[in-house]
């Protein structure tokens, strides 16, 4: 028969490490500082906060929020670079096309040496 582990911690102390690394910047830290492994942290906010993180905005402050923000602004100068890149791929098509079409190649003409 297998014994019961019998929790460590406190239900009032995880919650205060809960709502601790909702508002902390560095969760390493944090473990360390309440030497509890990163982890149990993160098992202990999903077990204390199940809270679907696809609903509704995040908390304010948070570091997640934090991240979204920065993966929503990066996400836009992805979306401009590729434009970019699309509207020079046709231009430099449309520029190799004009050339075929005239039989001109763009490079310089060569000429021959004058026999001085």
């Amino acid at each position: 028969m297998a014994k019961k582990r019998v929790g460590r911690y406190s239900n009032e102390f995880r919650r205060m490490c809960v709502e601790r690394l909702k508002q902390c910047e560095n969760i390493v830290e944090l473990s360390k500082e309440l030497d509890i492994h990163r982890r149990l942290l993160y098992r202990w906010r999903d077990q204390l906060d199940p809270v679907d993180r696809c609903e509704g905005p995040p908390p304010q402050n948070s570091r997640e929020s934090t991240l979204r923000k920065e993966v929503g602004q990066l996400k836009r100068v992805l979306a401009d670079k590729t434009l970019e890149v699309d509207f020079f791929k046709g231009a430099l098509q449309r520029v190799e096309a004009r050339r075929q079409q005239s039989g001109v190649s763009g490079a310089k003409a060569s000429t021959t040496r004058s026999g001085k």
